[in-house]
């Protein structure tokens, strides 16, 4: 086994952790915003999304203190389109999550054989942002 970069590692946990704090903004404000006849199951899933994105801050939080490191209080930066179609939501969503998968994935390589659970960690996240990614495109699957 390779020795864990503690440093980096921290570093990376830090901006996923800032990452997800984004989501759960931007979730929110998209189950706000969004309008229409499907609204209410789509209102749903958005919620979910930003419980899911909170759930995923405070894990990687307990993460980084049981590594003696310090949680950001920091968001990550967030770009607003101010168009709230349902198409455009579910697009910024998507790419959304596709830099979110990016940065599990950079966590990944960087504790791969080093940490046992790191990596398990790891993998989850990049499982769940690849779900998300799959759902997404679903409900984009023929919008007008």
């Amino acid at each position: 086994m390779k020795e864990l970069n503690l440093k980096k590692t921290i570093e990376l946990l830090n901006s996923s952790m800032e990452f997800e704090l984004a989501g759960m903004v931007r979730y929110t404000h998209y189950s706000l915003v969004v309008t229409g006849p499907n609204r209410i199951p789509i209102v749903n899933f958005f919620q979910i999304q930003a419980t899911d994105s909170l759930t995923g801050s405070q894990q990687i939080g307990e993460i980084i203190t049981g590594l003696e490191g310090h949680p950001s209080l920091r968001v990550s930066k967030m770009e607003e389109s101010y168009i709230h179609s349902v198409r455009t939501i579910i697009e910024e969503s998507i790419n959304h999550e596709k830099n979110g998968l990016q940065r599990y994935r950079n966590l990944l390589d960087m504790v791969k054989n080093s940490s046992i659970y790191l990596e398990k960690f790891s993998r989850k996240m990049v499982a769940s942002s690849e779900i998300n990614i799959i759902e997404l495109r679903k409900m984009r699957r023929d919008m007008t």
